[in-house]
């Protein structure tokens, strides 16, 4: 399982211009702010906290935040994950039905160096739920940079000016997979266990799936994101992943719009280098090994997809256990857009990057396509 469990070794479209760096030095060189574009109405019961933290995970604020606030954890709403070995700063919604405040601020801190403080705030009439943000803002240093060839910088800068005009390969990053690529080998075990389960104790894990503690989606999210960068992989290899296939289920840009077409005409071409639209890849769920789920590509792209999962043994057991648990299968664009991408050089061997990515996307992606060896050992 070589190939799944290190994804920062994926098929890129050019050569990385940098051999080896080191990620995450410490919080401070990995900076994250989610774009949000809510307007807060200023009245209701549900209080929003704009909370910058350092060395803690999302989940873990969230326990913090509704102790303060004396309220359950279900009633603590938040967007998305954020990285714990970083600086982050995020929006989360804390249901207070008497519209009252606690008494005292909000802050945390330990010896360990962990911290977290409310930077803004305001009432609103609705929980904030997962994947309401828009976008991720970066600010990456990678430093101890080995170069891959004598040109050293100039390679660089080339492959960055490439990447903020053509977007990167929109892989899944490291983080899905675990540390080692656990995820994938427990997957494969929670799987063959569902399929040990009589019909009736499925459908009540099932209906179980949406809880936030409940360990089935991280099983479902790999096997998902495992197959996903395969496919991505080959129409890397095969250079499609820009141009589209014959029978391609395309994204609108900026959406989660698709549509499918049987022949690529002049017209999506022309949409496709203008990054009107973008080609896409599965997100396998129920029906695509058979042919009848929705949004299925066709002809060329179909035969693609369905032979990469059924030509590896373990591509094809999580297919299966993706298929047997019901999931609604999607598409996901094959490209990244790299949204207001700048950089400058600290020194020669320290780089800052600064960009901005759509909310779902990785910015892994970003650096590994740029560096070969990523030194970190925080996933």
């Amino acid at each position: 399982m070589k190939h799944l469990i290190q994804p920062g070794n994926l098929p890129q479209p050019w050569q990385k211009p940098i051999a080896q760096a080191r990620l995450k030095s410490s919080p401070a060189d990995f900076i994250v702010e989610e774009v949000m574009t809510v307007d807060l109405s200023g009245q209701g019961e549900h209080l929003w906290l704009k909370v910058q933290k350092c060395g803690m995970n999302t989940d873990f604020l969230a326990s913090q935040l509704a102790k303060w606030a004396g309220i359950p954890k279900r009633d603590v709403g938040f967007s998305g994950l954020k990285d714990r070995h970083a600086v982050t700063t995020q929006w989360f919604s804390l249901r207070l039905p008497t519209g009252v405040m606690p008494d005292n601020e909000f802050s945390f801190s330990n010896e360990a160096g962990e911290w977290a403080t409310v930077l803004e705030q305001g009432w609103h009439n609705k929980k904030l739920n997962r994947g309401t943000h828009t976008a991720n803002r970066f600010v990456i240093v990678l430093r101890e940079l080995n170069y891959a060839n004598d040109a050293e910088q100039n390679t660089a800068d080339d492959t960055l000016r490439t990447i903020s005009q053509t977007g990167v390969p929109n892989y899944f990053g490291e983080q899905r997979f675990g540390r080692d690529g656990n995820n994938i080998n427990e997957t494969l075990a929670w799987f063959s266990k569902q399929s040990d389960q009589p019909d009736n104790t499925r459908k009540k894990s099932k209906r179980r799936k949406n809880k936030q503690d409940d360990k089935s989606s991280i099983w479902l999210s790999t096997a998902r994101s495992a197959i996903f960068n395969q496919i991505l992989a080959q129409r890397v290899i095969d250079g499609t992943w820009q141009t589209g296939l014959e029978g391609e289920v395309f994204n609108l840009a900026g959406t989660g719009s698709v549509f499918g077409s049987e022949k690529l005409d002049d017209e999506l071409q022309r949409r496709l280098a203008t990054f009107d639209i973008h080609p896409t890849g599965a997100m396998w769920g129920k029906g695509m090994l058979g042919g009848s789920a929705k949004h299925l590509p066709l002809g060329e792209a179909l035969k693609l997809e369905q032979s990469i999962v059924t030509d590896d043994a373990v591509l094809l057991a999580l297919a299966n256990g993706l298929e047997a648990y019901g999931i609604k299968p999607a598409r996901r664009p094959l490209r990244l857009m790299v949204h207001d991408l700048s950089w400058n050089w600290l020194d020669e061997q320290t780089l800052n990057l600064d960009f901005a990515l759509p909310s779902g996307s990785f910015a892994t992606s970003v650096v590994s396509s740029l560096v070969s060896h990523i030194l970190n050992d925080r996933v």
